[in-house]
């Protein structure tokens, strides 16, 4: 299985599957409520996952992996390889035991763009903030390790710009509407309380 793909032995065409929580469904609590993993991973996602499974057969995206797929898409099969790419990175970059500040070569990083994390972390939820209807804010690096922040729209992945996404803040409003509400801002602040970094130095 890799990329959320899993071999169907009897037809041998790849099928895509629901990423798997790496903590309980309630373990994000009180900044991700049970309520809204329910909802985003379990709803949501799936239904990502199932709409691209249909949309794919027949298509020459029918055995290509996800970043592939959101690469060279367009329209539908773009959008849902798109969401599903952006929430599997995104529900296993966070962690209970999440937080703090990130460190080694990523922390340089940072410092060197930004000036300090705490910089960091304001530009980043400036753009999550001003980025206007649904769409996703991401940390991304380029082929140098320079690191940028992207505003994308809907199912937007900077992939399609060959650029490594590191760190991605959903900002559909089913993300947080159960938990916030209309409080885009004050849900973006709070989740650097549950980031887990070594994830994210990993992708990086």
């Amino acid at each position: 299985m890799t990329n959320g793909q899993v071999i169907n032995k009897n037809e041998n065409v790849m099928k895509f599957e629901l990423v798997k929580l790496p903590y309980a469904v309630n373990a994000l609590e009180p900044v991700i409520s049970q309520q809204t993993i329910e909802f985003h991973h379990g709803k949501h996602l799936q239904a990502y996952v199932n709409n691209l499974n249909n949309l794919v057969q027949g298509t020459k995206f029918e055995n290509a992996d996800l970043e592939t797929i959101v690469r060279e898409s367009d329209g539908a099969i773009f959008n849902n390889a798109g969401q599903i790419l952006n929430h599997n990175l995104y529900f296993t970059q966070f962690s209970p035991q999440g937080g703090g500040k990130p460190s080694g070569k990523l922390a340089d990083a940072i410092q060197t763009s930004y000036g300090s994390f705490e910089n960091f972390q304001k530009e980043f939820e400036a753009a999550g903030v001003g980025l206007f209807g649904s769409g996703w804010v991401w940390l991304a690096s380029d082929k140098d390790g320079k690191l940028l922040i992207t505003k994308e729209a809907n199912a937007g992945n900077p992939v399609t710009k060959g650029l490594k996404p590191l760190i991605g803040f959903d900002v559909w409003e089913h993300a947080y509407y159960l938990d916030y509400q209309n409080r885009r801002a004050d849900h973006l602040k709070d989740l650097w309380k549950i980031i887990d970094w070594k994830a994210v130095e990993a992708r990086y």
